[in-house]
């Protein structure tokens, strides 16, 4: 119990430190120029008159803009504040802390210059358009913590109406690395990945874009049971249409005895749980873990907090357990993927990210660790493990380039090279800069 404890306390120190140092930095990122502006006389290039010939250039051909501006680098980071974390509907001002994390991560593993956007708008269509007018100055779209059924709409509404790739992390991001971990997971307990019995508690974003992925992987969908608030999701269920919208037919391919009951039932002789659920812990107990079959996998994906406390579930009998903080091992987390996705597709100027580039980049991750050397405590890569991001980079750019969505061609190769040039230079800026104290490190007084 006192082992408990001190695992307790310690799960909870980053949500302290946090509340003492955010008002220290008064936000997490900034602008500053890449130009030399040494001399005055640089601003007749950078500005008027100089760029006016710019100017002219994209008149000429606005794809142009990619190489004349910024635009090839930038992502907006948009959310109306729904769906946030584990906290639910918190409003955009609320948010904004959450963005401003993920341009940072944007920034430090992907050398991508991200900028969070967060809106006071809850309509689906206005949110569309709102995001459709701001494609001129953006080379990508990441679209986070929007609420269910509507984040469904928007994300494939804009993906088929916009010209550069629009990701919703929630979405892409979880499934892509979610299907990374298991089929890692699936090898160290010896089942076929594509004969798993999964079973999903969470049928919100990260559910649902995981099933469809796991689908579009070759996974039998009548052997992925779901589970939300309500229960056992099955095919009598009469809000399907309202609940999963465009995904409903999809819905009903699952299950395929038709199971029904509470959440509980859908552990009953399953090979992998996966949790997008209520934050716990408590919301799985152990003898729900023993109610799954031999050599179970757990992945109890809850943020801020697993739906099962990791020690727990090996006490139940987990071969493997895997959560979404970088606190405990084998975390899957969209961390590792969108910062390398997009700085690949970026590179290569792509219109758009299809389900193909995330299953070639899941294969990706997972052939990293694998020669890394699996363990049940190491089946995705670390946050740390940084030239893992270009890897992902020249994956998700090359398969950009074979899919014909591309502006640029770059082989496999060039885009690696490509890719560790800019984040190694990224990492070393960051890293001048604490050195020389432009930025102070505040974390040792708030111990």
């Amino acid at each position: 119990m006192q082992d408990e404890n001190i695992l307790r306390e310690k799960a909870a120190e980053p949500l302290k430190k946090a509340e003492k140092l955010h008002p220290l930095y008064k936000g997490k990122i900034e602008v500053i120029p890449k130009v030399p502006v040494s001399n005055l006389d640089y601003f007749s290039v950078w500005y008027t008159p100089g760029v006016s010939s710019v100017c002219r250039k994209i008149v000429e051909n606005t794809d142009n803009s990619f190489e004349y501006t910024s635009r090839w680098n930038t992502v907006a980071v948009i959310s109306d504040g729904t769906r946030v974390l584990g906290l639910g509907n918190i409003g955009p001002e609320a948010a904004l802390p959450v963005m401003e994390g993920k341009a940072l991560l944007f920034k430090f593993l992907g050398g991508v210059d991200a900028f969070p956007i967060c809106i006071r708008e809850k309509d689906p269509e206005k949110i569309v358009e709102i995001v459709k007018t701001l494609e001129p100055s953006f080379g990508g779209i990441n679209l986070e913590d929007i609420e269910k059924p509507k984040c469904f709409y928007i994300l494939e509404t804009l993906r088929k109406e916009m010209e550069i790739p629009v990701w919703h992390d929630d979405q892409q991001g979880t499934a892509t690395i979610t299907l990374s971990a298991l089929y890692n997971a699936s090898k160290i307990v010896g089942k076929n990945f594509s004969d798993l019995k999964i079973f999903i508690l969470g049928a919100g974003s990260a559910g649902i874009a995981t099933l469809k992925l796991l689908v579009k992987a070759e996974v039998d969908p009548g052997n992925i049971l779901m589970a939300d608030k309500k229960g056992v999701i099955s095919r009598d269920r009469t809000d399907l249409e309202e609940k999963f919208g465009v995904y409903a037919e999809l819905i009903r391919q699952t299950n395929r005895e038709n199971k029904k009951g509470d959440y509980h039932e859908g552990f009953e002789g399953a090979d992998a749980f996966i949790g997008f659920s209520t934050p716990g812990p408590g919301v799985v107990t152990k003898d729900d873990i023993r109610k799954m079959a031999k050599d179970p996998i757990v992945f109890a994906c809850a943020n801020p907090t697993p739906e099962i406390w990791p020690w727990e579930a090996k006490e139940a009998g987990a071969k493997i357990v895997a959560t979404g903080r970088s606190d405990f091992p084998n975390q899957v987390n969209n961390s590792l993927v969108f910062p390398g996705m997009f700085r690949g597709v970026l590179d290569v100027a792509a219109k758009t990210i299809t389900d193909t580039m995330c299953i070639e980049v899941a294969k990706s991750i997972a052939g990293y660790a694998e020669e890394k050397g699996l363990s049940e405590e190491y089946i995705v890569p670390r946050m740390d493990e940084w030239d893992l991001f270009p890897r992902i980079a020249a994956s998700a750019a090359s398969s950009a380039v074979r899919e014909g969505i591309a502006r640029k061609e770059l082989t496999h190769e060039e885009e690696l090279e490509n890719a560790t040039r800019t984040i190694t230079r990224t990492r070393n800026l960051m890293e001048n800069l604490e050195i020389t104290g432009l930025v102070k490190n505040f974390f040792h007084e708030t111990d």
